[in-house]
């Protein structure tokens, strides 16, 4: 189950309008509660790093993004609970691709930009056996 603010919800909602047509990214800052619950504290937006010609259906995260965002977290106090893209003319579920390049244990939310405007924004969590993700409560705050 992932709490996230409404306003951190628009923030990546306009910065997948933003970047349109191609996919945003970036990573979700928060904490982690021992019922299970993810609480969002904060995004953070990266470039992505996939090649310009790539970027309409694909993204990527270099590692030195990720050492950043890391300490940047660790810094307030926060952990880094997931990741955030965009799907440009798309539904907001996870592709084959993301399955593939995903890791069990974080949130991973998708927003749909469809013409430029952003729509549904859905989290998901990898299964341990990394076969499917499932789609994640999400607790609007």
């Amino acid at each position: 189950m992932l709490e996230i603010g409404k306003d951190l919800a628009q923030a990546i909602r306009d910065e997948g309008e933003k970047v349109y047509p191609n996919e945003c990214c970036g990573f979700v800052l928060g904490t982690f509660h021992e019922d299970g619950r993810r609480k969002t504290g904060d995004v953070f937006p990266i470039d992505n790093a996939r090649e310009a010609e790539e970027q309409y259906h694909r993204f990527k995260i270099e590692p030195e993004d990720f050492i950043r965002v890391e300490k940047e977290a660790r810094a307030r106090n926060l952990d880094v609970i997931g990741f955030y893209h965009s799907h440009p003319d798309h539904s907001a579920r996870p592709s084959d691709y993301d399955r593939q390049h995903a890791l069990p244990f974080y949130s991973y939310l998708i927003v749909s930009v469809e013409g430029g405007k952003a729509h549904g924004l859905t989290s998901w969590e990898l299964a341990a056996d990394r076969v499917a993700f499932m789609e994640e409560k999400i607790i609007w705050q």
